[in-house]
């Protein structure tokens, strides 16, 4: 009796897959589209504002032979949300991958914190997810398959330190909760839904911290980690490919940390 030989290179293949990804034109959002699109995804890029550098980066995956296009959609706005679906599923009729990563980040103390800005965290962070997850959602339990994969942070885990944001730190805590929910309740569909929850990542927000507190960079995110270093955003790609792919077929409601080891004292 011979074994079955398996081709675990082909487990991470994504080639035909169609992919949504929300804040994908710039910082962590765009590695993880063009992580998908080196893997073989067809990819759409879901944006509130920047669509010129949207538009650019789906040249550049046209020119490698994927089929990708630009949604200009407020991910917080149900109206958006739904016409955001509509045209996923006018262009391709189902969706592979989502990949919920548009996401804002507004400090300040909680004494005097403003409720509207509270409430602008909740409603990209946390409302936005669940909109879009429940719109795309529908459409994989249609089809019977998809991965969801949710982009968290080690903030929905510990507090954060100097910088005060409660809101924010919230915020991610309740979308890793609302990923466990939604991978109980959607599995029975053959949907998986996990998440990603970077460390400190170079990205251009991080570069302007850098900028004008280069000591909290240095003494306390770098520092904070057992590596000594933060991360680059390319250091994310892989977990994504393999949240996105077969190879985690058998892996759901995860919170899958990449921080550096952080979050590991």
């Amino acid at each position: 009796m011979t074994l079955e030989k398996r081709d675990y290179a082909r487990m991470f293949d994504l080639t035909g897959r169609k992919a949504v990804v929300t804040g994908g034109s710039r910082g962590i959002g765009r590695a993880l589209a063009e992580a998908l699109a080196a893997h073989g995804a067809d990819v759409a890029i879901v944006v509130r504002s920047t669509v010129d550098r949207a538009e650019a980066l789906a040249d550049e995956f046209r020119a490698a032979g994927r089929d990708s296009f630009v949604i200009k959609a407020d991910v917080a706005d149900p109206a958006d949300v739904t016409r955001m679906a509509e045209e996923v599923d006018a262009r391709w009729g189902l969706c592979d991958i989502l990949i919920n990563n548009a996401g804002i980040v507004l400090p300040g103390n909680a004494e005097d914190y403003p409720f509207q800005s509270w409430r602008e965290t909740m409603s990209v962070n946390l409302d936005g997810v669940f909109l879009v997850s429940q719109a795309i959602g529908r459409m994989m339990i249609r089809q019977k398959s998809g991965s969801i994969i949710n982009i968290g942070s080690m903030s929905g885990r510990i507090v954060n330190w100097p910088f005060r944001h409660a809101a924010y730190n919230v915020s991610k805590a309740g979308l890793h909760m609302l990923t466990k929910c939604l991978a109980t309740e959607w599995a029975e569909h053959g949907i998986r839904v996990n998440a990603l929850a970077p460390g400190y990542i170079r990205t251009e927000l991080t570069d302007e911290v850098l900028r004008e507190h280069p000591d909290v960079v240095a003494n306390h995110w770098a520092k904070g980690a057992v590596m000594d270093r933060i991360g680059s955003v390319d250091e994310l790609a892989g977990s994504v490919v393999y949240l996105a792919s077969d190879a985690a077929s058998f892996t759901t409601g995860e919170i899958h940390t990449v921080d550096g080891g952080l979050t590991l004292r």
